[in-house]
Order: C-alpha cells, then sequence, then structure tokens
C-alpha cells in the first residue's frame, strides 16, 4: 500500500484541498464517491445514480488540475501523477469492483 495524496480543486470558487489515503485504490474509489455525489446534487429527486465510465472521465476533466502524489518507499519521495494517470487507475479499479459486487 502506498500512501496518496489527491490534489483536487472541485470548483474555481473553492480552494484547492488535499485528501489523504491509505492506498492509490482508495483514492480512486473516492474519485468515483465525488461523482455520485455530484450527481446526487444534481438530480436530488432521483431514487437512483447510473453513469458510465466517459461521464465520470468527462468529470474528472472538468476539474481543475487533479493529480495524485504517491509515495515511493524505494526513494522515499512523492511522485506526482496527472488526472489521465488517475483515470488509467480508476478503468483498472471499476471492473474489479462490478466483478466483487456480482459475487
Amino acid at each position: 500500500m502506498s500512501h496518496t495524496i489527491l490534489l483536487v480543486q472541485p470548483h474555481q470558487e473553492v480552494r484547492r484541498q488535499d485528501l489523504r489515503y491509505e492506498s492509490v485504490n482508495e483514492c480512486t474509489e473516492d474519485v468515483c464517491k465525488m461523482y455520485e455525489e455530484h450527481l446526487k446534487r444534481m438530480n436530488p429527486n432521483s431514487p437512483s445514480i447510473t453513469y458510465d465510465i466517459s461521464q465520470l472521465f468527462d468529470f474528472i476533466d472538468d476539474l481543475a488540475d487533479p493529480s495524485c502524489l504517491v509515495d515511493r518507499a524505494d526513494t522515499q519521495t512523492y511522485q506526482r501523477y496527472n488526472k489521465d494517470w488517475i483515470k488509467e487507475k480508476i478503468y483498472v479499479l471499476l471492473p474489479r469492483q462490478a466483478q466483487k459486487a456480482g459475487k
């Protein structure tokens, strides 16, 4: 597990936040939850929400310069990754989550 820091500015009027996680998976799961919360705010009367990965990626693209800092134990430094890396990690994570939910 690599300590991970998500740097994100959800809206232009909100200051940049740094959110800390114990792993990359925990971080990417939270990005998905952020989008789900956004959908709930946009559709308060909807009993459920559904979305596809392209909509999630559009949401990430609309964030102001999201990035992750991932702890590298071998160098004792943090490696910075951009939103494309975040989307790649989510692309790998979502099928695994769907597979777990189906069991």
